[in-house]
């Protein structure tokens, strides 16, 4: 393929070789130049999404093949991997959830994302700000984390760490090789600085589901700002104004995208399953019965073209939606476009829309739903 590819060294007009026998990028020839100066085509790395609950009218609680119908629609928009997201929910419904979930991350289907494993968003949270997560939130245990973990691979555990107990664990989840995230929280800027202290790596939905910043009072978010090299944000210009969003740019070396998407995702208006609640998409939104935010209908090569619309450059806006959670997450082969990389590719024309995706090498077809 040919175009302006954007490798981890710059722009280079030129061709891309996929080595068909590994799903891999081989060569890559051409000569540095400014997309700006030609009409060719964007050849990107393909999106990965950290936080991903539904799409297609499926939720990821429901179990059976629901994973891969959400894998399958995401990819339509060119996300080539992302984690999985659980609600909290009583255990024998994440143990539903995590049999099918496991089940994928072992055979990606045709046209799917590939399933890099979980992102456990519950029921380590506080029911103080539960957002619009189910009432079931407890305490944290290594014990039942090693229990989920056999079921299907933990990468990353959202946590309020101002539970009784829940510091010390988060350092046990950081030892054993799990991301933990600090979100769903009530928890002060103290707590947060000592969340990081203990090992925590990230936030959940900077912004939202959190204390906010007051100048005397800093609150979680405070702590984010200060402190952090990596935080997930959701970037579909509803849950976080383009303001507090350039902030979080500017105050965050690693920030990443996310969708937090629902089963309303790629879905018209009309009622939905959360888990075990009821939300209603209208209007790009989706929400609760009372007006609560409840996740989102983003996808994410929407999320790069609002990046763009916001001011970011096109290399820094796909570094948000690709490279940056590549790295978090510790995935050295995703998330760039260089030799030896998996071939997860996205090309998008001169308005950034999607023209072709590849994933591990293999074309997804955009019209086949």
């Amino acid at each position: 393929m040919q175009g302006n590819i954007l490798t981890p060294h710059g722009w280079i007009r030129g061709s891309l070789r996929i080595d068909a026998s590994d799903g891999t990028v081989g060569a890559i020839e051409g000569t540095g130049a400014d997309p700006a100066s030609n009409g060719d085509d964007y050849i990107l790395p393909g999106f990965i999404d950290l936080h991903v609950h539904g799409g297609a009218g499926r939720d990821m609680m429901e179990g059976g093949d629901a994973p891969h119908a959400i894998a399958r629609l995401h990819a339509r928009h060119g996300t080539t991997s992302l984690l999985a997201t659980t609600m909290t929910a009583p255990p024998e419904d994440i143990d539903r959830a995590l049999a099918a979930i496991g089940a994928a991350c072992k055979a990606r289907g045709k046209g799917e994302a590939r399933i890099l494993g979980v992102h456990l968003e519950g029921p380590y949270i506080n029911a103080g700000k539960l957002g619009a997560q189910p009432p079931f939130a407890r305490a944290a245990s290594m014990d039942e984390v090693k229990r989920f973990d056999a079921q299907a691979p933990m990468r990353l555990i959202t946590v309020a760490p101002e539970l009784d107990g829940h510091l010390a664990l988060v350092r046990q989840m950081a030892d054993a090789g799990i991301r933990v995230q600090v979100g769903h929280t009530t928890g002060s800027y103290e707590d947060g600085v000592r969340a990081l202290e203990h090992g925590a790596a990230g936030f959940t939905h900077l912004f939202n589901a959190m204390p906010g910043l007051h100048h005397r009072d800093p609150g979680m978010v405070g702590a984010a700002l200060a402190h952090a090299q990596y935080a997930e944000i959701i970037p579909d210009l509803l849950h976080v104004h383009p303001g507090a969003i350039k902030v979080a740019l500017r105050a965050i070396p690693h920030l990443y995208c996310v969708t937090d998407s629902t089963a309303a995702a790629g879905m018209p208006d009309g009622d939905y399953m959360l888990g075990r609640q009821v939300v209603h998409k209208c209007m790009g939104g989706v929400r609760l019965a009372d007006g609560t935010l409840a996740g989102s209908t983003l996808t994410m090569d929407q999320a790069l073209r609002n990046l763009v619309a916001i001011g970011l450059d096109l290399a820094d806006a796909s570094r948000r939606v690709s490279t940056n959670a590549a790295d978090y997450l510790g995935e050295t082969r995703r998330g760039r476009i260089a030799p030896g990389s998996f071939a997860d590719l996205v090309v998008l024309d001169r308005n950034l829309n999607l023209k072709a995706v590849y994933i591990e090498g293999e074309a997804r077809d955009l019209n086949d739903a």
